[in-house]
């Protein structure tokens, strides 16, 4: 087994609640994790901008469907 050391500022530390040893796969999922917030957000802010947050579940299947219909008949 091999180790690896890696530095983070106190900030991160507490904000990952981080221990001083953890193992790579724990690594991994606070990492993950992290990332799928970092892209919801990114995904709700892009929503918000092209009015998309107010749309229901079936303007958005109609909107989906739509796409789709356009994109199979260009091709």
């Amino acid at each position: 087994m091999k180790t690896i050391n890696i530095s983070v500022s106190d900030l991160e530390f507490n904000k990952f609640g981080l221990k001083s040893s953890l193992s790579f796969s724990d690594f991994i999922d606070i990492i993950s994790k992290e990332l799928s917030k970092q892209r919801l957000n990114e995904s709700l802010k892009l929503a918000e901008k092209f009015g998309l947050s107010e749309m229901t579940m079936a303007e958005i299947t109609k909107e989906v469907k739509a796409v789709r219909r356009n994109a199979k008949n260009r091709s």
